[in-house]
């Protein structure tokens, strides 16, 4: 079971890090602000409460909020009531626990098991901010723009729309109308398939790349010429098509800007697979079937390479 948490936080992809991964990695991965919005002075941790006898500490505090409210929150709710959510959350959760195990759901098998598996998460996620963003610096990220987008040719794209029916006589008919001078936008409204998204938009299928759509749709678009339109129907699993391209371009690579945060989740997401890789090539696994019967040992998968 422990390895099914991790694995499931690794293909949630490290960065957007969903539970349990997601608030430790997500606020660690964004710039920290200016000051925190609690935070013990560098050699004071005063006591705030206790409950039971357990003590509450100003580190407490601050956990609380660096780990349920982001960052841009903070200024805007203020510092007291943050102080006083945190405490009263604290507070409360410790009396529900006091309570939990005054009942003995401590020594419950299903509860003691989930509390375990909460631990080996926490421990998890320390490992991975420990060893998996430091690597991911602005360099790292800049030098996987460069193999990817950095002086690589653009990419042919095409500005089309299309008018859906279920059978070729009525694409026939559609094509027939159009070397009559009719418009494509009334026509794609007047017989188009209500279910195709596009039908209401005049069949406008906005700019798209030849790997966007289905192979026999895009071997005819992209010969198309600016303004031409099909003169034979074309198939595909969805029905019978009439294609119309409005304009064609090449498209340019994106700046750096636009994809940094998409290439800081995609490292951050290769480097976590190799250091679960790493991890797993550390230890004996044996796994076995639903009948009880080991498994033979699979090959791990090879981790992304970047």
């Amino acid at each position: 079971m422990r390895s099914l948490t991790l694995t499931t936080a690794l293909t949630a992809a490290v960065l957007t890090f969903v539970s349990p991964f997601g608030t430790v990695i997500a606020q660690a991965a964004k710039p920290a602000p200016a000051a925190p919005a609690i935070a013990p002075q560098a050699q004071k941790n005063p006591l705030i409460a206790t409950v039971n006898g357990e003590p509450i500490k100003l580190s407490d505090i601050a956990a609380w909020v660096d780990t349920h409210v982001q960052p841009e929150q903070r200024a805007q709710i203020g510092q007291e009531k943050l102080f006083t959510a945190a405490l009263d959350n604290l507070v409360s959760g410790m009396a529900l626990q006091a309570m939990a195990r005054k009942q003995g759901l401590d020594k419950d098998p299903a509860v003691s098991h989930q509390m375990q598996m909460a631990a080996d998460e926490v421990l998890q996620r320390a490992l991975l901010v420990k060893t998996v963003l430091p690597e991911v610096t602005e360099d790292a990220i800049k030098g996987q723009y460069d193999k990817q987008y950095a002086n690589k040719a653009g990419e042919e794209e095409v500005h089309a729309r299309h008018i859906l029916v279920d059978t070729e006589a009525k694409a026939q008919d559609i094509i027939k109308q159009l070397q009559a001078g009719a418009k494509f936008e009334d026509l794609a409204k007047k017989y188009g398939d209500p279910k195709d998204a596009a039908t209401q938009q005049g069949g406008d299928l906005g700019w798209f790349k030849k790997g966007d759509m289905l192979p026999e749709f895009s071997d005819v678009a992209f010969k198309l010429g600016k303004n031409q339109y099909t003169t034979t129907p074309v198939h595909t699993r969805y029905g019978w098509h009439v294609i119309q391209v409005l304009d064609t371009r090449v498209s340019q690579p994106p700046t750096y800007d636009a994809v940094h945060d998409e290439i800081k989740q995609q490292l951050l997401r290769m480097d976590a697979q190799q250091l679960a890789a790493q991890a797993r090539a550390s230890v004996k696994i044996v796994q076995y079937g639903p009948d009880g019967k080991p498994l033979k040992p699979q090959a791990p998968a090879a981790p992304a390479k970047k």
